[in-house]
């Protein structure tokens, strides 16, 4: 089967509900992120979800990036 669609993955084929748990979003310095918190203390940024894309070339809140915990 082929599917064609524009929606995420993450949407379609959802992942463990634990994941979900640990998810939340939050706004660091004007910018929506979805970020996951890990075993370090510290939030890992899952996507951006800003619609303004200079957002997007930020470095500090690129995916896989770390922010400390407030």
């Amino acid at each position: 089967m082929i599917m064609y669609t524009m929606m995420p993955d993450e949407l379609i084929f959802p992942i463990g509900q634990e994941t979900f748990e640990k998810q939340q979003v939050i706004d660091y310095n004007g910018i929506p992120l979805l970020v996951a918190k890990n075993d370090m203390h510290e939030y890992e940024v899952v996507r951006v979800l800003s619609t303004d894309p200079s957002h997007y070339l930020h470095a500090p809140v690129q995916p896989g990036a770390k922010i400390p915990l407030i």
